[in-house]
């Protein structure tokens, strides 16, 4: 039973940020611009901007229903109806409206200084996650950054290229895919570590994607926890347990990731030297979400805009496009694993007013 005091902390913090809700519903956050140079990002398809429109996997969203509210409708490989968190968070920066992908072929180098993601959907932290989806392990993504570098340095002179490595900010979102695409659903890992262990080894694996960043150059880092994935509409259609409800079992390894990796990125703030490394919390705001999903304008959580909402993304998604929503702002989640662009509105909002406030 929560205390008096707690209860009354969870309900100021619901408070915040429903004011901040409220406040930038409709537009993006306004950010001091011209202290960070970029942004650049690492991760899965909670931030892949397109990346794997280009490389032989079938874990896409480059035709529609995706892209939808996207400018112009273009469905550009962002498995969602429109934008980001990292988009939102570029625009909030002062930077443009939305990141472009790595491996697109139509941005330059110059286009690429202002940020760019190096992330792929259906990837982990684990390269068997990757392995499994056949798409773009961390590994080579910060194989990437170093090739992104030396471009920068090529096109900007070394110098420039320095700073701007240096002043970037840097997002990791990632981790989800792990759980649920690789360990409930292949064997191998199973086999090899309980859930505790495969958490503290997941953990781990964090920990040195960090490092490495750091290695090249990062000096700040976020890296951003899980959100209550047992409550995706996947989930809850998978769940033999309780149909239709969150999967709780999946929840408590998201907070128990989250937990480990708070500590690691606390510690890693105080070793790094001259580097700022954060963690921004979200497992609690898409918990308030699900919980509420009317104070924040949605009227639907359990299914996604697309299709039947239950099982459906990538290329599912496509083929039912015709039974798609109308109005995806009224779904938290537009496939049955992607949230809407109106939930990573309010996911921006709020990373952007708490933990990235030391960059600004």
């Amino acid at each position: 039973m929560p205390s008096s005091s707690q209860s009354r902390s969870r309900l100021c913090c619901r408070l915040l940020l429903l004011l901040l809700v409220f406040h930038f519903s409709g537009r993006a956050v306004v950010g001091g611009g011209g202290k960070v140079p970029a942004l650049i990002v690492f991760g899965d398809s909670t931030v892949d901007a397109g990346n794997n429109n280009f490389i032989p996997t079938v874990a896409r969203g480059n035709f529609p229903p995706y892209g939808r509210d996207f400018d112009r409708g273009v469905a550009t490989g962002r498995f969602s109806n429109g934008r980001l968190v990292t988009d939102f968070l570029s625009e909030a920066f002062g930077l443009p409206s939305s990141v472009p992908a790595y491996l697109d072929p139509s941005y330059t180098i110059d286009q690429l200084a202002t940020g760019v993601s190096f992330a792929s959907g259906g990837t982990g932290l684990d390269d068997l996650t990757a392995e499994i989806a056949s798409v773009i392990p961390m590994s080579q993504q910060l194989e990437y950054f170093r090739e992104y570098k030396a471009r920068l340095q090529l096109a900007k002179g070394e110098s420039t290229a320095n700073e701007t490595i240096a002043e970037a900010v840097y997002i990791f979102s990632i981790g989800t895919n792990d759980f649920i695409v690789n360990y409930f659903t292949v064997p191998l890992r199973r086999d090899q570590y309980t859930p505790p262990e495969y958490v503290a080894y997941l953990v781990g694996l964090a920990e040195a994607a960090v490092r490495d960043a750091y290695g090249l150059g990062a000096r700040k880092m976020e890296f951003t926890g899980l959100a209550p994935f047992g409550c995706i509409p996947a989930a809850r259609t998978l769940n033999q347990d309780e149909p239709g409800e969150c999967n709780e079992e999946y929840n408590r390894l998201a907070e128990m990731f989250n937990a480990g990796l708070q500590e690691v990125v606390r510690r890693l703030d105080g070793e790094l030297a001259g580097a700022r490394v954060v963690f921004a919390e979200t497992y609690g705001v898409v918990s308030d979400i699900v919980a509420n999903p009317s104070d924040y304008g949605f009227d639907n959580v359990e299914q996604g805009c697309c299709g039947t909402g239950l099982i459906e993304t990538s290329v599912m998604c496509g083929l039912d496009e015709p039974f798609t929503c109308q109005d995806a702002d009224k779904y938290v989640f537009f496939d049955s694993v992607h949230p809407s662009e109106q939930t990573y509105r309010i996911l921006a909002d709020h990373i952007f007013n708490t933990a990235l406030r030391v960059f600004l």
